[in-house]
């Protein structure tokens, strides 16, 4: 009788020390089956903005000029970018204004003649990237891109006079490679006149695109 329990008492415990390895196995098993996937990561290719800071570009485009006909434009710029978000602008562009509804109704009345409807500007402004982004095209490449405002001061030469100017507007540039963007441009010129024998002030909307190089 001893001997049976003492058998029985040996088995129990036998059974006890297996049970936590055979949990082992099992959870070790269970981790073997657990499917790692196996993904493929894409390298995205972008330009940078090059290590210089200065930028030329020229541009065209189309200059609403009060009173006077939206006209060709046609101008460059000259930019440095003080820090990642601002940068100087030095620009010039050059128009010319068409005849005014009172002329051509008229008949021969002419307010102003061949070379004072010679329309050009100079300005100095400074801009601010407030939206800097990027652009993907594909799964490979993507592009550096700026929303920018940009507001400044100069000079407007129209009707034989040379009016102080401000000129504010909006502006997105695009980056194809590290020293080349693509831009388009909203910008408004905004000057007091007497043309019509009154002070008043004109605001002369421009719309332009544009490309320029980075040094």
């Amino acid at each position: 009788m001893e001997n049976r329990i003492q058998c029985l008492f040996l088995s129990a415990l036998l059974i006890a020390a297996a049970t936590p390895a055979l949990a082992d196995k099992e959870k070790a098993a269970r981790s073997d089956q657990v499917i790692v996937p196996e993904l493929q990561r894409r390298t995205v290719e972008k330009p940078d903005i090059d290590s210089q800071d200065v930028e030329v570009g020229l541009y065209y485009g189309v200059l609403s000029i009060e009173d006077f006909g939206s006209n060709p434009v046609w101008g460059g710029t000259l930019a440095y970018h003080i820090t990642e978000d601002f940068f100087l602008e030095a620009a010039y562009g050059s128009s010319e204004g068409e005849k005014t509804s009172f002329e051509k109704l008229s008949g021969g009345a002419q307010l102003l003649d061949s070379n004072d409807r010679e329309y050009s500007y100079y300005s100095v402004s400074v801009g601010w990237d407030i939206f800097p982004g990027e652009v993907f095209i594909g799964k490979k490449y993507a592009f550096n891109s700026a929303l920018y405002l940009i507001g400044g001061i100069g000079g407007t030469e129209f009707a034989g006079d040379t009016e102080f100017t401000i000129n504010v507007g909006i502006g997105y540039r695009l980056l194809l490679t590290d020293w080349f963007a693509i831009h388009l441009d909203a910008r408004d010129y905004i000057f007091e006149r007497d043309i019509f024998g009154k002070e008043e002030k004109s605001n002369n909307l421009e719309l332009r695109t544009g490309f320029s190089f980075f040094f």
